[in-house]
């Protein structure tokens, strides 16, 4: 892939705020700004939120669970490492 450099100037305090969320994210300062350029080029919107909201359907699939966990249904309860891990492994092998 074909790279260009695009530089920008901000102020230390917003490139150290930036450089901090990435790592946060997992992402270096350029894998984060040219995530960001490109989401708001496919969506053609920018989006500025501090806030976290799921979609829709993790909203559903949230509820679904909440539901279920609050009837008991299909939870399974386990006591402690050992029998959580083997209830995991029985889960592989169907």
């Amino acid at each position: 892939m074909n790279t260009s450099l695009l530089s920008i100037k901000t102020d230390e305090q917003t490139k150290k705020a930036i450089k901090e969320f990435a790592a946060e994210l997992g992402v270096s300062t350029t894998a984060f700004v040219n995530m960001v350029v490109k989401q708001a080029i496919r969506e053609r919107r920018i989006v500025l939120t501090a806030e976290l909201e799921p979609t829709p359907y993790l909203v559903e699939i949230m509820k679904k669970a909440e539901d279920d966990y609050a009837i008991d249904h299909d939870v399974i309860h386990t006591k402690g490492r050992d029998e959580t891990m083997a209830h995991l492994s029985s889960l592989m092998k169907k």
